[in-house]
């Protein structure tokens, strides 16, 4: 299913660029001396089309990387309080072992409360790893929504003045598989986000 949606989403955007250029090439032939649909602040001076470089935006986007910073920090307290139950879970496991093997319980069924409240203890242990794992997760999708959510406003202030009609995104997943170098726009966005952007405000 992903890939039929990519396949259409390939093809929609074939189809809008060959649109601009029939419609530019219309117009160069009704009209000689505009032969161009760009502005004095378009950077392409062809279509009013431009792509992000999305991986080099990441890389060099502050609110991303403080995102990323918040997030690795969770992930970390949430692996070292795992790590220090589980240390403390083991140390119990090998006295019990070590007083069964001394014989140091005075009853058996003793002995045997003492293993069903350590399985009990272990269990509980892994559920809470399960929970802290989707609680990280689910904190992961809501930031990437945040900063998708961020992107998007921006771009829209950012391209006021610019008039592009389409920013692509050039992932490896997206529609985007060879540009003229022309149409980047990335270092220019870049630039724009991170000069708007205040950490005070994450």
């Amino acid at each position: 299913m992903k890939n039929i949606n990519y396949v259409i989403n390939g093809v929609l955007a074939v189809a809008v660029i060959i649109l601009f250029i029939l419609h530019f090439t219309v117009k160069k032939e009704t009209n000689a001396t505009n032969t161009t649909f760009a502005s004095a602040d378009d950077s392409t001076g062809t279509l009013p089309v431009a792509y992000v470089d999305m991986d080099s935006l990441l890389l060099n986007y502050n609110y991303y990387n403080d995102l990323l910073e918040v997030i690795m920090k969770k992930q970390e307290n949430s692996r070292a309080n795992i790590n220090q139950q589980a240390g403390r879970l083991q140390t119990e496991i090998q006295d019990f072992e070590r007083k069964i093997q001394n014989n140091a319980f005075l009853t058996r069924e003793r002995a045997e409360q003492e293993q069903v409240r350590l399985m009990k203890k272990q269990q509980e242990l892994q559920q809470l790893d399960e929970r802290l794992a989707r609680e990280l997760m689910e904190e992961q999708q809501k930031l990437t929504e945040q900063l998708r959510d961020s992107l998007i406003a921006q771009l829209k202030i950012f391209n006021q003045d610019r008039n592009y009609q389409i920013i692509f995104s050039s992932r490896s997943t997206d529609v985007i598989l060879l540009a003229a170098e022309t149409y980047n726009i990335t270092e220019e966005v870049i630039s724009y986000l991170n000069k708007n952007y205040s950490p005070a405000a994450k």
